[in-house]
This record gives C-alpha cells, sequence and structure tokens, in this order.
C-alpha cells in the first residue's frame, strides 16, 4: 500500500490488503459490490445508449467503434462516462488522503457512502422519468463508479477490483494447475467471476423487462446495506487477516 492510505502510519494500523482473506469481512464487500457494478453495466449498456459506467476499458472500445461510424454507438456517451468516472476516481484519491493515518473502516464507509448516494440520486431520476436525462444519468453512475474503483485501487485487496475481471480470469489461467501451479486464489477468482454475473444477470432482465429503476434501485440498496453492516474487528482478534486464508494470500502476494 501507499503511504497515502488509511490505517498506515499509527501503531494500530490495520494489515495491507493482499493478507485480507475471502471470508474477511473487506472482501465480502467487495464481493457484493462487484455484483452491484454487474446491475450498473446492465443499466448503461442496455438502457442508456450502450455506455459503460464501471469497465472504463469498454468505453475507449466503444469510443473507437463510433468513431470507425458503427451504428448504435454514442462517442459523446462514452466520453461523458469516462469524464465523469475519472472525476470520481480523483474524489477517492482525496477522501484516502483525508482519512491518512486513520481506521480502514470509516475510509471505506465514507466511499460506500458517497457510491449510495450518487446511486439513489439516479434511481431517483430514473424512476421520476427526467426527460433527456440520459447524459446526467451516465455521469452520476460514473462518477459513483470512480469512486469505487479509487478506494478499491488503494485498498489494494487482489483480485477483487469490483468492476473488471481480465486480470482476475488470466490469474485463473496462468496459476491453474493446468498450467502447472497451484492457485491458492481459486476460490476468489471464481467468486469474483460469479458475483459479476449475479448482478448482470438480473440486472439485464429488469432493464429489459421493467425499465432501468428497478435495477438502480437494487444496486442502491446493496450499496447501502453493505455501507451500514460493513464492520472488522481490531487486529489481533482474528477478523483482520481472515485467519488461514488470508495468510496464505499474504505469503502468495508478498
Amino acid at each position: 500500500m501507499t503511504n497515502d492510505q488509511p490505517g498506515t502510519t499509527d501503531a494500530g494500523a490495520e494489515t495491507p490488503g493482499p493478507r485480507v482473506g475471502n471470508r474477511h469481512p473487506l472482501a465480502l464487500v467487495l464481493f457484493a459490490l462487484t455484483a452491484v457494478s454487474g446491475f450498473v453495466d446492465a443499466v448503461t449498456f442496455l438502457g442508456l445508449g450502450r455506455v459503460f459506467a464501471a469497465n472504463m476499458t469498454g468505453n475507449v472500445v466503444v469510443i473507437g467503434f463510433a468513431a470507425a461510424g458503427a451504428p448504435g454507438f454514442s462517442v459523446t456517451g462514452s466520453l461523458v462516462s469516462l469524464g465523469a468516472f475519472l472525476v470520481g476516481a480523483a474524489g477517492a484519491g482525496r477522501l484516502a488522503r483525508a482519512f491518512r493515518g486513520r481506521r480502514r473502516v470509516p475510509w471505506v464507509r465514507a466511499a460506500l457512502v458517497g457510491e449510495a448516494v450518487l446511486l439513489g440520486v439516479t434511481t431517483v431520476l430514473a424512476f421520476a422519468g427526467a426527460a433527456d436525462a440520459t447524459y446526467v444519468l451516465i455521469a452520476l453512475l460514473a462518477l459513483a463508479m470512480g469512486l469505487r474503483n479509487g478506494t478499491v485501487l488503494k485498498l489494494n485487496v487482489p483480485d477483487l477490483t469490483t468492476t473488471v475481471l481480465t486480470r482476475t480470469l488470466t490469474g485463473l489461467a496462468v496459476e491453474s494447475r493446468l498450467a502447472g501451479g497451484a492457485d491458492r486464489l481459486a476460490v476468489r477468482r471464481i467468486g469474483a467471476t460469479l458475483a459479476m454475473i449475479a448482478g448482470a444477470l438480473p440486472g439485464a432482465w429488469l432493464v429489459l423487462h421493467h425499465g432501468i429503476g428497478w435495477p438502480l434501485l437494487a444496486g442502491t440498496a446493496a450499496v447501502t446495506a453493505v455501507a451500514c453492516g460493513y464492520r472488522e474487528r481490531p487486529e489481533g482478534t482474528g477478523g483482520e487477516s481472515g485467519g488461514r486464508s488470508g495468510k496464505r494470500n499474504f505469503r502468495t502476494h508478498s
């Protein structure tokens, strides 16, 4: 972790992200947020003009498609999403510095509350049927995802980025028994993939059959519940490293 991260300077500082086991409260939060990403991108891609709010790689590719004249893609929508995402990520950096030297829980909870508020505003606008608000909705969702991605980057928990799976799936293959490895993070990597599907599938169904309001409400409710329920036991009580699993992860990535 960098010196800008909370929980790195005081004597009671918490263990680094790579030491977080699969059953650690922070890992469970990140799995839940991965599912929310599936809801969010289902809304933006299927309901707001084939744009991504969580997956910026997809947006860059979409911009190329649109610039080449491919039908159904929006340069403007993707640029709005990209710009708002960067603003949100910059805000995450500011937030991390504001909580420097403090415990991880209040920092992460503040980021979760910020995401929940942005998703909540988007949900209200969606149900209100705000005319010509497509770019506003895209911007709010991308802002929320930028805030989250910047925070997750600072948390530095391996293979739980919550929004992209390319590196996760690559690691699953490269470190698999088929490749001659003994992937100690296979459960996490498979879990993250399933979490994304668990959000994208019902998110897409809701968008196609009931509009964008309901999947946004589901995502807002999930992030709000996670923000309210997130707790960690102090270091030394068995809750910080996630037990034996967390220690194995630390050795693997140290």
